[in-house]
């Protein structure tokens, strides 16, 4: 269980208790290093409980396939160690026009070229892995096993659970209200529960990203915005009829899956904001009816049991901020994961816990450069839907 009590001091602090901040205490836990993550309400209940359960390699870039690759082998390593439900059941892109298809074609040899095992195939082959598809305006799909979906709170709680086995501690119900700074140096937060003494903080907070910056004052700004993105889940039916993350870019950016209890969830491509409003929507469910029943017909005769929103914490190209902010010594940013941070976890914990005690590391972080706004050096938009 996350710990009652906040700490007089800790080497390191993560402000932030979804999955991000989560695994990245779980790694440096793991390593040996003091760390202590604060999280104003509960651990998961910012984005990652809200999140889609998908996790995929099949990105458009280097840098997000390569990390993504590692993703996966993480999610499927601790899954087997740590007993939380990681399923390899696939991804399935489902292709309507030839522009689309030579896209996919070229994410394709990029993936590849990782040894990721996607490849294009026709609609029945599709037709063959979800019998319940509309193959009727489809012309190809893209295929790839070895992604898959986990369970957001079983996965957590057992990264959580580990992490304090390892040596970390998790305080929920405390909100970080300002740094205390010397000479550029951190030597502490303010908390609504008191004053934590530390020398390296890591802002974990995603879609409240910005606010812990203003409150670290630094200079460098890094535009990370809360857009709502809302979900449903439908009553069950019969277990394995949708097995992949079934994705329609044509359909109104939308994905779908079928959760372990047999109902369908899924989104699409509706968003508001920038807002921290989280009120579900007519509009979005007039939407998500249209369109996945546009992908599988027979999800018309569904009753949907539940609709909820959450945050897609985006940036102005839809890749995270990671790294070292050089004006503050020792402040760290993994944020802004425009809907992939659950996905990408696993990898970016490696990731930060490397840059956090060996100064560098193996995975490409520089893509991920929180610098590269500033200096108008935009990557090419990550692969996104929902």
């Amino acid at each position: 269980m996350p710990s009652k009590e906040l700490p007089e001091r800790s080497d390191i602090v993560i402000i932030g208790g979804g999955i991000i901040g989560v695994t990245i205490a779980h790694e440096l836990a793991k390593r040996g290093e003091e760390v202590t993550v604060i999280e104003k309400r509960f651990i998961g209940s910012g984005s990652t409980f809200r999140c889609g359960t998908g996790i995929r390699q099949q990105f458009n870039d280097e840098a997000n396939v390569q990390v993504m690759k590692r993703s996966v082998e993480l999610w499927k390593k601790y899954s087997e160690e740590y007993g939380f439900s990681f399923e390899q059941t696939g991804y399935l892109f489902l292709l309507y026009d030839d522009d689309e298809v030579e896209e996919f074609k070229r994410n394709i040899a990029i993936q590849n070229r990782f040894g990721v095992p996607t490849r294009l195939i026709t609609p029945e082959e599709a037709k063959e892995i979800v019998p319940l598809l509309d193959i009727s305006e489809v012309i190809a799909a893209s295929w790839n096993p070895t992604d898959g979906k986990a369970d957001p709170f079983h996965a957590t709680a057992k990264f959580a659970l580990h992490g304090e086995e390892f040596g970390a501690k998790l305080v929920e119900y405390t909100e970080v209200k300002d740094f205390i700074v010397e000479n550029g140096e951190i030597k502490g937060l303010k908390t609504s529960r008191g004053t934590i003494k530390t020398g390296t903080v890591i802002n974990a907070t995603n879609a409240w990203a910005k606010l812990i910056n203003a409150m670290a004052r630094i200079s460098v700004k890094i535009p990370i915005e809360p857009y709502k993105h809302q979900a449903v889940i439908t009553q069950p039916i019969r277990r394995g009829a949708i097995n992949p993350m079934v994705i329609s870019f044509k359909y109104g950016h939308a994905y779908l899956t079928q959760t372990a209890h047999g109902g369908v969830v899924g989104g699409v491509g509706y968003e508001l904001g920038p807002t921290y409003d989280l009120n579900p929507t007519y509009e979005f469910l007039r939407e998500v009816s249209y369109y996945f029943t546009k992908i599988i017909p027979a999800l018309r005769e569904l009753l949907i049991l539940r609709t909820w929103a959450g945050y897609y914490a985006k940036t102005p190209d839809s890749n995270p901020a990671i790294g070292k902010i050089e004006e503050l010594s020792d402040y760290y940013i993994a944020a802004g994961f425009s809907g992939h941070g659950f996905m990408m976890a696993p990898a970016v914990a490696e990731m930060v816990a490397d840059l956090v005690t060996k100064g560098r590391t193996d995975l490409p972080v520089d893509w991920y450069d929180p610098y590269r706004f500033e200096r108008g050096e935009l990557r090419g938009q990550a692969l996104q839907m929902g």
